[in-house]
């Protein structure tokens, strides 16, 4: 009998919201630094599906064989992929997976395999679609799937009603969380929307050099700064951008920079050439190190931010050698792995 839902099934999204929210309604999670990735299974076949609909299964073989040893030989699960590399999540080595040669996906397989946590089940062991259950039910069914099931590899990720649990984890989980999510345990699973889960984000900010910039599409103007953070041996590293400029700013701005353009720009890491999400990309120009900005960010990796940073204020009060990298680090960080449930034991026969 074949699965009950379809593909490609639209997951369930989330709203972002200032302050994590209070009251017996809600149920807490962690917001996990990786790719969304929902997982079918129907006898031997097992298919992957990333956030945007796209097949992830030719990426993650480990997990594809890893699920195929599951007992529950009909089921759809919801959860995240992330690699760990010397006890924490690396969100860089998850994205080398995207590969175009299949040989060197099943090296980095090999040396580095993937975990699929687990925060959601959509169709449960007996092939029955529960997307239509509230969640409160939904997390019942997932943890008694979980324990029946669950083997290396595949974990299942935590869930709180207690909102004094949520605050701990908001206050001291390290850098490879994005923050919280708080979904109602009233609702059913919401597919393709935004109604029935919120995520709240660790915002931060730190005062950043502009090391370089980008132009804008036309060329008219900046399109992007490019930011610096001194490390303890005094180069300056690359640790992402800033954008969010007005039309009526960026010529003025671009004619500001270039009075101070000289190279290198960056002493320590630059920035790249060509992703692997881009064909070509855009030159930079570097900037003698004299400008200081401060920003707001949610999420760091690998000493980066992961994504584009917020523009709160020039700090021309500011002294360069002064925006050190010890801004966006957490001190003592727990490592997000410890909240998972321990991978169980083996079955002996």
């Amino acid at each position: 009998m074949p699965l009950p839902i379809a593909l490609p099934y639209p997951p369930m999204e989330c709203s972002q919201n200032e302050r994590i929210p209070d009251g017996p309604q809600w149920q807490y999670e962690p917001k996990w630094d990786g790719f969304r990735c929902l997982a079918f299974r129907d006898g031997d076949e097992i298919y992957l599906q990333s956030k945007s609909a796209q097949p992830l299964a030719r990426y993650f073989p480990e997990i594809v064989e890893r699920l195929k040893l599951l007992e529950a030989t009909q089921f759809v699960v919801d959860g995240e992929l992330m690699v760990e590399i010397d006890g924490d999540l690396d969100f860089d080595a998850l994205l080398l997976r995207i590969h175009p040669a299949e040989s060197r996906v099943v090296k980095l397989a090999n040396d580095t395999p993937a975990t699929f946590v687990v925060f959601d089940i959509l169709v449960n062991d007996a092939g029955e679609d529960v997307t239509g259950v509230p969640l409160r039910e939904r997390r019942l069914i997932l943890e008694k799937f979980a324990s029946a099931y669950f083997a290396e590899g595949i974990r299942l990720s935590p869930a709180s009603s207690q909102r004094s649990v949520v605050d701990e984890w908001y206050s001291q989980v390290g850098n490879a969380l994005d923050g919280v999510v708080a979904k109602r345990i009233d609702l059913p699973y919401a597919s393709g929307t935004r109604s029935a889960a919120v995520k709240i984000k660790h915002l931060r900010t730190a005062d950043c050099v502009i090391g370089g910039y980008r132009l804008n599409k036309d060329k008219s103007g900046v399109g992007s700064l490019l930011l610096g953070l001194y490390d303890e041996k005094g180069k300056l590293q690359h640790v992402g951008f800033t954008s969010g400029f007005t039309t009526r700013e960026r010529s003025p701005l671009l004619k500001r920079l270039r009075e101070i353009e000289k190279p290198p720009g960056f002493t320590g890491r630059a920035p790249g050439g060509p992703s692997r999400w881009k064909s070509t990309e855009e030159p930079w120009f570097p900037l003698a190190p004299k400008l200081v900005v401060e920003v707001q960010f949610d999420h760091v990796s690998a000493n980066r931010f992961r994504h584009g940073t917020r523009l709160m204020r020039w700090r021309t009060d500011k002294v360069p050698r002064q925006c050190k990298m010890d801004q966006i680090h957490i001190a003592e960080a727990a490592s997000p792995l410890a909240l998972l449930t321990p991978t169980p034991e083996p079955s002996h026969t």
